[in-house]
């Protein structure tokens, strides 16, 4: 039944109990552990008007006033709600739904006056802290909603007890948690998982995801390798290759517009990769790749493998079935030299030739002359190699613009560039010459960590490189830049580059504590990425199938879960129960000797304390009382007093035993 309008409120009701400022205070810091990750990622207005709506809370804390009236913050929310209408054009998604629960968090916190409305906070924030793994699931993210879960979870028992100290509700909060651990446990194991992130809406579920696109113009490539962000991890079995064999294979790009390079139109056919000679060193390793929502993964040059659900192009390219949409791990074998591949497809090298018309005609008169001289297209690659190695050109991050005929302008005006530029220059004269040319993009390099000797490439590591048809030989790696600037091939971007021009710091630094300290840090940000956060469909079918379930279909892992959840309860349920029933040997002496005195007529009455009760039952019986009150000063003693000693407990209990009533 409804309680009438004008009825009084039990005075425990939840309704009635208004929250202390302690309470308030403490339920204030606790939401602002949850709401401060998501600060960082919010736009300046929500971040003052969260600011705004925290500091207001703890202003009425400390002064004690009366909070504001609902209708000003109705007011409040609806100015909210509109400007998160305008920053966003919707108020569904990711990114409105967070800041929608950010502004609600304050204005919830405006209106707690009674535990129920702290309770209702409490649960807001909650969700809050659970938003925050839909932005990254990190260690610091993980360990900082940890403190917002011990920090909500003591609100809820500081308000349920309100005269116990803080720290004691703090103490039963941890009890309460490291109950919870083994069912966190279980689920984290046996809960049926399913492919992808975890937040499903396609128009942002995969924004920020950095990495190589499918096409390369002047400046794309020298833009991404300003980004630290990491774009992969290996690990390799036994002998690490040297850095100059570090060439990580992603996109080729076959047709160019005169400014662009793209991958064009692909092909779905599989191709066989090579196999290793057997006088070719072979190398083994585990690549751990970061979401990049793209179709490729990347591999060693040359490859000799392919992992499951994945396949090679016709051009070399690793394919992944399905965009890669969350972080993945992959085994592969490559070898260290250039796969032989003498024969390729008509159409592909009249592809690998083609050019638009009146573009860069300099290049193209250069490039014509090499073919009229030349003997062989092995002379006009080295004819080309010769001229970038002596032209002048210079390494740069910050290259100037290009017009139209930005090859032109890059060879004989300008010959200053990244890697795209040398690459793009290179195919468009070896096209224009006659060879057949494409470029290829992924990543040279990498770091090598010294804790666990994981390479990291990061997206700073970006690289573009060319790729010619030799007759004999077939497809042959060939980097122009490496021709210019032979450093960047053999100890990374950093030492390539002026100091002058900007990178990201820690890959600038020379600082070795701060080099190792990183490689520290990675080292256990790996172990978190494939243990817990690889923990994978594939994975929980190997766990299972180790414990003997060996068809682990959502059917089979829900009876589990729900089993293993059952056995859980059940022996908490009896531990709990056991301690319950259980008295301490000071009880248990104490009530022996109850049961002997009600044995011969003094029963102990239920408002009755131990002094009355040794009292009337030495007065009861006269020929024991000595030992009566004895036992009844010493039970007093070790309950009432400093506590129970291993020595006098068991006097009580030998004095109990003694008693012998005639």
């Amino acid at each position: 039944m409804r309680r009438a309008s004008n009825a009084p409120l039990h005075p425990l009701s939840p309704s009635a109990r208004a929250v202390s400022a302690r309470d308030a205070a403490w339920l204030t810091g606790s939401l602002a552990v949850a709401v401060l990750p998501h600060l960082a990622r919010s736009p300046w207005w929500l971040v003052a008007l969260a600011l705004c709506l925290y500091g207001w809370r703890v202003y009425f804390i400390v002064t004690r006033t009366a909070l504001p009236s609902r209708w000003l913050l109705l007011a409040v929310a609806l100015v909210g709600i509109l400007g998160v209408w305008v920053d966003q054009r919707t108020l569904f998604g990711r990114g409105a739904g967070v800041m929608l629960l950010v502004l609600f968090s304050g204005l919830k916190l405006m209106e707690v006056r009674s535990h129920r409305d702290a309770a209702v906070a409490v649960l807001l924030g909650f969700f809050l802290l659970i938003t925050n793994f839909l932005f990254t699931q990190s260690i610091p993210t993980a360990l900082g909603m940890l403190a917002a879960v011990a920090m909500l979870v003591t609100a809820l028992v500081a308000m349920s007890a309100p005269q116990r100290p803080l720290a004691a509700s703090a103490r039963t909060a941890g009890i309460l948690l490291a109950h919870a651990l083994p069912a966190a446990l279980v689920l984290f194991f046996l809960f049926p998982r399913v492919q992808g992130p975890l937040w499903g809406l396609p128009q942002d579920a995969y924004a920020g995801l950095s990495g190589l696109s499918g096409s390369m113009s002047p400046g794309n490539i020298s833009r991404l390798v300003l980004s630290d962000a990491t774009a992969f991890r290996a690990e390799f079995r036994g002998e690490t290759p040297p850095h100059r064999l570090l060439y990580w294979r992603g996109p080729v790009l076959w047709d160019f517009d005169g400014r662009t390079w793209h991958t064009g139109r692909g092909t779905l056919a599989h191709y066989e990769p090579p196999q290793a000679g057997a006088q070719a060193q072979v190398y083994r390793y585990e690549m751990v790749l970061e979401p990049h929502n793209r179709e490729w993964l990347f591999a060693l040059e040359s490859a000799t493998s392919a992992p499951e659900r994945a396949r090679f192009t016709p051009d070399g390219q690793l394919m992944a079935q399905a965009p890669v949409r969350s972080r993945i791990r992959y085994e592969l074998t490559s070898v260290a030299v250039d796969a032989v591949r003498p024969a390729e497809t008509s159409t592909l090298l009249r592809r690998a030739l083609s050019l638009p018309p009146d573009v860069n005609p300099q290049a193209r008169a250069l490039a014509r002359s090499w073919r009229a001289s030349a003997r062989s297209d092995a002379e006009i690659v080295e004819k080309a190699t010769q001229f970038i190695r002596t032209g002048g050109f210079v390494y740069t991050l910050e290259p100037p613009l290009l017009g139209a005929h930005a090859v032109d302008e890059f060879l004989f005006t300008t010959r200053q560039g990244f890697c795209e530029h040398f690459a793009s220059a290179f195919a468009f004269l070896m096209r224009a010459a006659g060879v057949p040319a494409r470029v290829v993009m992924g990543y040279l390099g990498g770091d090598v960590n010294s804790v666990d000797r994981i390479i990291t490439v990061r997206q700073s590591e970006a690289h573009a490189w060319t790729e010619v048809f030799l007759q004999g030989r077939g497809w042959v790696r060939v980097d122009p830049t490496a021709a210019t600037n032979p450093v960047r091939m053999d100890s990374g971007l950093a030492r390539s580059i002026p100091n002058a021009e900007a990178l990201p710091f820690l890959i600038r630094t020379d600082a070795e504590w701060l080099r190792r300290a990183r490689h520290r840090w990675e080292a256990i940000a790996h172990r978190w990425n494939v243990w817990v956060l690889g923990y994978n469909p594939d994975r929980q079918r190997d766990l299972l199938s180790f414990v003997g379930i060996p068809s682990a279909d959502w059917r089979a892992l829900t009876a589990t879960l729900f089993t293993v959840l059952g056995v859980l309860t059940a022996l908490l349920l009896a531990w709990s129960l056991r301690r319950l029933a259980r008295p301490d040997p000071v009880q248990r002496a104490w009530a022996a000797f109850c049961r002997k005195l009600a044995r011969r007529g003094v029963t102990r009455a239920p408002h009755e304390g131990p002094r009355d009760y040794a009292a009337r039952a030495a007065r009861a019986l006269p020929a024991s009382r000595r030992i009566i009150l004895q036992i009844g000063a010493l039970y007093i003693g070790l309950r009432y007093g400093g506590g129970p000693t291993p020595l006098r407990v068991a006097q009580l209990r030998r004095l109990v035993r003694q008693l012998r009533l005639t």
